[in-house]
């Protein structure tokens, strides 16, 4: 699926986000890691409107399973 402009800076900003908020507790890999697992699971949506948001969700609950 093509990512469209606006939906690449919205995960891109997510992305920069969890990796800033998460620094401590995990390393960028695993941030990415998670967005893009995350992402993948949205893919098929055919209204992106709310991808990025649903993504960042999905991938502070993955990051917080790793975690404890």
């Amino acid at each position: 699926m093509l990512i469209e402009p606006d939906e690449d800076v919205a995960i891109r900003r997510v992305t920069e986000h969890l990796k800033t908020s998460h620094r401590d507790g995990h390393a960028p890999e695993e941030i990415e890691a998670a967005i893009a697992t995350a992402y993948a699971s949205f893919e098929a949506l055919p209204i992106r409107t709310y991808v990025p948001v649903l993504v960042e969700r999905q991938a502070r609950r993955i990051l917080s399973e790793h975690s404890g």
